[in-house]
C-alpha cells in the first residue's frame, strides 16, 4: 500500500499582490493548494509544507520580511505539520525534507505550490525524489509568473513524473 505526502512549496506572501514579486494565477492556486491540504488530511494523507528564506540580501523571501512568511491561509493550515526551511529550488538541497519523508514513512510524493518550473520543478525531478515510487505535480495548484511559463514548465515535467490535477490525485 502506497504511503503519500503532499508537499506545499514556496506558497508565501512575496509571491501574491502586494508581494515583491506576484505570480500569475496566484488567488486560485492558493485556493487549489488549500483544497489539496484538506483532501490530503481528510485521506489522511499527511502534508509538509516548505518555505524559502533568501539568504543575505535577495529581490525577495528576505529574512524577518512580510513577503518570507507562509500566505496567512497557508499559514494557518500547518497545524502540527512540518515546515521544511530551503534555501535553494530543490527543497531537498541542504534541508531536512529528505529526513522528514522518511520520518513519515512516504514511499509517494504529490507535490504543489509556487513557482512552477523553478521550486516545483527542481524539486519534483531532484535526484532525491528519484528514490520514491511515484511523484505526482499537481498542476491546478501550481503557477509561476505568466501562464505560458506554466505550461511550459508542465510541458517540461510531462516526461519526468506524473501530473494530476487536486480532485483526481485524492480520488
Amino acid at each position: 500500500m502506497s504511503k503519500p505526502v503532499l508537499v506545499v512549496i514556496d506558497v508565501q506572501n512575496d509571491y501574491f499582490e502586494g508581494g515583491a514579486f506576484p505570480l500569475w494565477n496566484a488567488e486560485p492556486t492558493l485556493a487549489a493548494t488549500e483544497k489539496a491540504i484538506a483532501k490530503a488530511r481528510a485521506k489522511g494523507v499527511p502534508v509538509v509544507f516548505v518555505q524559502h528564506i533568501a539568504q543575505g540580501a535577495a529581490p525577495f523571501f528576505n529574512p524577518g520580511s512580510e513577503g518570507v512568511k507562509l500566505h496567512a491561509r497557508i499559514s494557518a493550515a500547518v497545524g502540527g505539520s512540518p515546515v521544511v526551511v530551503k534555501q535553494h529550488a530543490d527543497a531537498f538541497e541542504a534541508t531536512a525534507l529528505y529526513q522528514t519523508l522518511q520520518d513519515l514513512g512516504a514511499d509517494e510524493l504529490l507535490l504543489c505550490g509556487m513557482m512552477t518550473q523553478n521550486c516545483v520543478t527542481h524539486t519534483a525531478v531532484s535526484r532525491r525524489a528519484d528514490g520514491y515510487a511515484k511523484v505526482t505535480v499537481l498542476a491546478d495548484a501550481c503557477t509561476t509568473v505568466s501562464q505560458m511559463l506554466h505550461l511550459i514548465a508542465v510541458d517540461g515535467l510531462s516526461t519526468r513524473v506524473a501530473l494530476s490535477d487536486v480532485d483526481s490525485a485524492f480520488a
